[in-house]
């Protein structure tokens, strides 16, 4: 059911409702696609589209369809592909295109600065709450995949524009019930979307005349690839992004081999490095 969630919701955003019986193979094939652009991994969209096949199984077995649009709908191949990352100048050159002038811009500026500061999921900054901020030991309580918590450190600009954000712009906000703890509000005083989070960026890479292929979920990559690129324990990594196997966190320590290149021919005698 939260597969069909997600192809509900992504239709409602294209003013595309429909009934399950309406639905055709290109309104699933344009889905698979915004998946991809909102940064899902290849093994997620198969996974969801296994679950919308399981839906029209059980759609046809109870006569609440009479075809099955996702006969003929391929899940995307299941290829370890390097993400896109951007520099630290691009992350910067991103920053710099918000408008703090405006409520929306000082909020913005505290989600983008929490997802690059802290390597969090789209799911996990639109779900995070306000009961877990420890900003007094620097540190956030995240729930991840599976429902799994994490604390992960929080750096002091992130720290800055939430309180910024909270102190000036969300106090002004109306609340809607069930959202009193809910950080990160939309003007109605709602959380935010997923795909709110995705235009938000895009808006952002649009204005920054960025040429690369970017999502919510790069910002997450740039966090981990500059963390390794700087030395970090790949353990520590792994722990911060919520990993559960070593293995995915071991990706990033082959995005920037010019960076490792470079590294070895300043550093390795046999290199003619420093000695």
């Amino acid at each position: 059911m939260r597969d069909v969630g997600k192809l509900t919701e992504y239709l409602q955003s294209a003013n595309s409702m429909k009934q399950p019986g309406e639905v055709t193979l290109g309104d699933l094939q344009d889905f698979v696609r915004f998946l991809g652009e909102v940064g899902m991994t290849a093994s997620s969209q198969a996974r969801i589209i296994s679950g919308l096949k399981g839906f029209y199984k059980y759609c046809l077995i109870e006569n609440i369809t009479f075809t099955d649009p996702t006969a003929l709908l391929d899940a995307p191949k299941l290829i370890r592909a390097l993400p896109d990352t951007l520099s630290f100048e691009e992350i910067n050159l991103l920053m710099s295109m918000l408008d703090m002038s405006k409520p929306e811009g000082g909020r913005n500026k505290a989600i983008v600065e929490t997802m690059y500061g802290c390597g969090l999921r789209v799911s996990e900054v639109i779900n995070l709450k306000i009961s877990c901020l420890y900003l007094d030991v620097d540190f956030i309580r995240v729930i991840g995949k599976g429902d799994k918590e994490r604390l992960v450190p929080i750096g002091s600009e992130a720290q800055k524009y939430i309180t910024l954000y909270r102190n000036t712009i969300r106090v002004h906000q109306p609340l809607q019930p069930g959202f009193e703890d809910v950080l990160f509000l939309n003007k109605h005083g709602r959380g935010l979307s997923r795909i709110m989070i995705f235009y938000i960026i895009k808006g952002l890479v649009k204005k920054a005349g960025i040429n690369k292929t970017i999502s919510p979920h790069t910002l997450r990559h740039s966090f981990a690839t500059h963390l390794v690129e700087g030395g970090a324990d790949l353990r520590a990594v792994q722990e911060m992004l919520g990993h559960e196997s070593i293995t995915t966190t071991e990706i990033y320590t082959h995005l920037n081999r010019d960076f490792l290149r470079s590294t070895l021919q300043q550093f390795h005698p046999a290199f003619g490095g420093e000695r």
